[in-house]
């Protein structure tokens, strides 16, 4: 058979993807069972101004992975595709085109302007779409969703008239989080708390009656001039006296209580604070719970206000805060300044320090919703978070904490709010305007101009892609899903929400499980972000190393975090070339054989202990990658794989029955070698499919078999390929710990053996005599029954089996599994002086090697500052030069 000498990854990725998607393999009716099991997932839709990083690349390996695995398993398999509109995202974007072009969106108006975002998201936006084809993700593009489409829009509406309705959404004054650069406001998990070195100002106080005064430390002294309260414990006895006196307020001639309340820590400053209701949250509580007034100083723009007074009004923020000090200094009120580090909030996007302000926005009552979530997490320990700790009590801890959700944005691109108002003020909430203005009747109605957070559609992601609230074929099919795949840090600002919005809506839970991926980190371990440079682009790696060494690499992180190494991608590139390289000789000679699943199905009697031993690590592996895959154990399943094929496979069973397969004149004995060759092959790439999807593809298609006969049974009638062939099954009467311990054996001698030869510099081609000791007699008749499997191996003129070991003292020897020992004697095989002269050489190099580790391990610095594994790096290499040095020491002894 023709194959070519190299695999060309890059044809293979183009050619069988483009073919797969126009068979309609992705969508699960290519399933014809009626009674097919179900798995579906959906995808975390990632932004449409995104293009892939390796966040995405990792979450879609994995999720690729098992939906490939359940689909070969006979699944009716599900992976919904689709994007997010990113309002906040989207909108700076578009902008930032109309900046180039001289125009503001103001300029467009919000009409023209949301055109000219959906014209530049057909034009320029969806690019991850095209990056996820080139990954392989065996998504049903059918299905593909889009958050602002209408059908899913129609579903907001409707999820915002239902909770309205029933009193859970309001709108009122709070205080918000708000970005004066995105001119919105942000909900608490938008804010990010960063930890700054800044100073706390002293404020002296007076008190109205001239006796006293009361200091307050405060790290933002401008909005002292809104202050209309001082507050201390209840419990503080310094301040006693002092609850309910009247102290002048510096700078503004008003008149403010001192107030006690428990919220104040006594150990911070002087354990005395001021109260502005209008710009802290926790000053807000304390506002409400004491009835203080709310004097907004400073505005949506982070300039001071008129109630700011006329020294301030229309400065930024910083300077006010400048000038503040500067006065309270010249009237001797400030009483000192130190250095102080506190947590800043700044908006997560662009990073503007947020301003906290009382504004009018709409809000969701989480009460309910709360509790119907943890109700599900106490009652059925559902979702299933994996890895379980620590996510499960994160999760619920937010959740026992939830505030309501601040819904509304005030930015152009997203979904409007469907709210009218009337020209009295009225509010009318309806699913459309022609409903609205029914409720109204006659009058002008005007819609509120805010749209709702992007995380609010992105909550009702699950069932509002299948088709809720109708009741149609894919909600009954597909709800609730499998498994949610995500990152940590969405899952309060997403997981818990669909969790929530799920059980309101449908009465069931979103999906059954939560895996939550680890994190690829530089090289250094730092997160890898746009800011810092330092992120790697999955695309570069792809056209480098090809996508199925990056999938297998990405597959195997599992949940933990790693740092990213290429040299690792290129060992599973170097994989896929074994891969290659295996199937060519097998392929090459295939004349006379067919793949043929009778063939792994032989008794035991009749097989060779190296065919037996190959359907039993065969069998096992199949095992092992199901309960790996069924918990999610991706790593395993990895390792489990790539060492059956790299080892068992290739390394041994090729060697071990290449002698029948290459036999020249066709015999039954070389037509049944090579299809039992050809067959465990099949096997092979299909256990290898999902992860490395485009060579198994390639060389599956290649093999000399009824390709149609091979798809499972769900599929039947479908053109041939390995995306629908029947995954390996286990067959636990084809697990023979015997025949492994027996082959163990074997492969144990030749290792040894071909480890003298090497270490020894013995030609390669000259054949040694190998004497072997075994005491144990069932050890010793299984070296006897492979003598000519060992002798050819090994390259032997002769092979000596005994009971006890004889052998000069000039032999090479190694110790064997079961007290077994093998020798090799070396009378002229090599020069002996010159031999004990190359192995001592060897042996002070070796000597001066861990001399200088032991030193390095030696330095207090080395040992404090390195990272740990790094330390335990050296310490096995010294471990491994010891074991090595006194190997040395006796062959050299053994010379002599």
């Amino acid at each position: 058979m023709d194959i070519p000498k190299q695999y060309d990854p890059k044809q293979a990725e183009q050619n069988h993807y483009e073919r797969w998607e126009a068979q309609g393999y992705f969508a699960p009716e290519i399933n014809k069972d009626e009674n097919a099991p179900v798995f579906s997932i959906v995808i975390p839709p990632p932004n449409v101004t995104g293009s892939l990083h390796m966040g995405h690349a990792l979450q879609h390996t994995m999720m690729d992975v098992l939906t490939r695995y359940k689909r070969m398993c006979g699944y009716r398999a599900l992976w919904l595709p689709g994007m997010d509109h990113a309002g906040i995202s989207t909108q700076l974007m578009v902008t930032r085109e109309l900046k180039k072009e001289g125009l503001s969106r103001h300029d467009l108006g919000r009409e023209k302007f949301v055109e000219r975002v959906w014209k530049w998201k057909q034009e320029s936006g969806g690019q991850i779409t095209k990056q996820m084809r080139r990954e392989g993700a065996s998504v049903d593009w059918s299905r593909e969703k889009f958050t602002m489409e209408e059908d899913l829009s129609r579903v907001v509406r409707e999820v915002f008239v239902r909770l309205y309705d029933e009193g859970m959404i309001y709108r009122g004054k709070r205080i918000v989080n708000w970005c004066p650069n995105d001119q919105t406001v942000l909900s608490d998990l938008e804010v990010q708390k960063d930890p700054q070195a800044g100073k706390l100002y002293y404020l002296r106080y007076p008190a109205k009656n001239g006796n006293r005064s009361l200091t307050v430390a405060t790290t933002r002294p401008e909005t002292m001039l809104g202050d209309t309260a001082v507050a201390v414990n209840p419990n503080d006895e310094r301040y006693r006296d002092l609850v309910g006196a009247v102290l002048m307020l510096p700078l503004t001639g008003r008149e403010i209580p001192v107030v006690a309340d428990e919220f104040v820590d006594p150990d911070f400053g002087t354990g005395a604070v001021k109260v502005t209701p209008a710009h802290d949250p926790n000053d807000y509580e304390m506002g409400v719970r004491h009835k203080l007034d709310r004097i907004v100083v400073i505005d949506p723009q982070a300039k001071m206000t008129d109630a700011a007074g006329a020294e301030f009004v229309g400065l930024d923020r910083y300077k006010a805060r400048a000038k503040v000090v500067e006065k309270f200094e010249e009237l001797g009120l400030l009483e000192k300044v130190v250095d102080y580090e506190f947590s800043i909030s700044k908006c997560e996007r662009c990073k503007t320090v947020v301003e906290p302000l009382i504004s009018t926005q709409w809000f969701l009552r989480m009460d309910e919703l709360r509790d119907l979530a943890l109700e599900l997490m106490t009652r059925e320990k559902k979702p299933q978070f994996v890895p379980e700790v620590p996510y499960e009590k994160v999760y619920t801890n937010w959740l026992e904490n939830l505030r309501d959700w601040t819904i509304s944005r005030q930015l152009w691109w997203g979904h409007q709010i469907p709210a009218w108002y009337t020209g009295d003020g009225g509010i009318i909430v309806a699913r459309s305007e022609e409903e609205a203005r029914a409720k109204a009747g006659a009058g002008e109605l005007t819609q509120d101009p805010d749209v709702l957070d992007t995380w609010f559609s992105a909550g009702l992601w699950p069932f509002s892609t299948l088709g809720w609230p109708n009741e149609t074929k894919d909600l009954k099919t597909f709800y609730p899903t499998s498994l949610l795949m995500t990152a940590r840090d969405i899952i309060f600002l997403w997981v818990s929400r669909m969790v929530m919005m799920g059980l309101k809506f449908t009465g069931r839970r979103p999906f059954d499980d939560v895996f939550v991926t680890g994190t690829i980190l530089d090289a250094h371990g730092q997160r890898m972000s746009k800011t810092k440079m330092n992120g790697i682009d999955p695309l570069e790696v792809f056209d480098k190393y090809g996508v199925d060494a990056t999938r297998l690499k990405l597959a195997s992180v599992g949940s933990t975090d790693i740092r990213w190494n290429d040299k690792q991608v290129e060992s599973y590139r170097n994989f896929a070339n074994k891969i290659w390289n295996a199937a060519r000789f097998c392929l090459m000679n295939s004349e006379g054989a067919t793949v043929d699943s009778a063939s792994l199905n032989a008794a035991d009697t009749a097989l060779a202990l190296h065919d037996r031993w190959i359907l039993s690590r065969l069998n096992k592996t199949a095992r092992d990658v199901h309960q790996a895959l069924a918990n999610y154990q991706f790593h395993e399943a990895v390792q489990t794989l790539y060492h059956f094929f790299w080892d068992d496979f290739c390394d041994w069973y090729i060697e071990l029955t290449k002698r029948d397969v290459t036999i020249e004149e066709p015999s039954p004995v070389r037509n049944e070698a090579r299809t039992r060759l050809l067959t465990v092959l099949d096997q092979a790439l299909r256990l290898l499919h999902p992860f490395m999807p485009f060579i198994t593809e390639e060389l599956w298609l290649r093999l000399p078999a009824a390709h149609e006969e091979l798809l499972h049974q769900a599929y039947r009638g479908a053109a041939p390929t390995i995306m629908l062939a029947a995954y390996p099954e286990t067959n636990a009467g084809l697990i023979n710990d015997v025949a492994e311990w027996e082959m163990q054996a074997v492969i144990d001698l030749i290792s040894r053996v071909r480890n003298i030869r090497s270490e020894m510099n013995i030609k390669p081609g000259e054949p040694v005599p190998v004497l072997i000791g075994a005491p144990d007699e069932k050890l010793r008749s299984v070296f006897l029954a492979n003598a000519n499997q060992i002798s050819r191996l090994v390259r032997a003129s002769k092979v000596s089996i005994k009971e006890q070991l004889e052998a000069p003292r000039a032999s090479a020897r190694a110790v064997l599994v079961g007290g077994a020992e093998v020798a090799i004697p070396l009378e002229g095989l090599i020069d002996f002086e010159e031999e004990r002269q190359r192995l001592g050489k060897e042996k002070e190099k070796l000597r001066a090697e861990a001399s200088k580790l032991e030193a390095q391990l030696g330095n207090p610095q080395f040992a404090e500052r390195a990272p740990a594994e790094k330390v335990d790096e050296v310490r096995t290499r010294i471990a491994d030069i010891a074991q090595r040095t006194a190997q040395l020491g006796q062959t050299i002894e053994n010379l002599r």
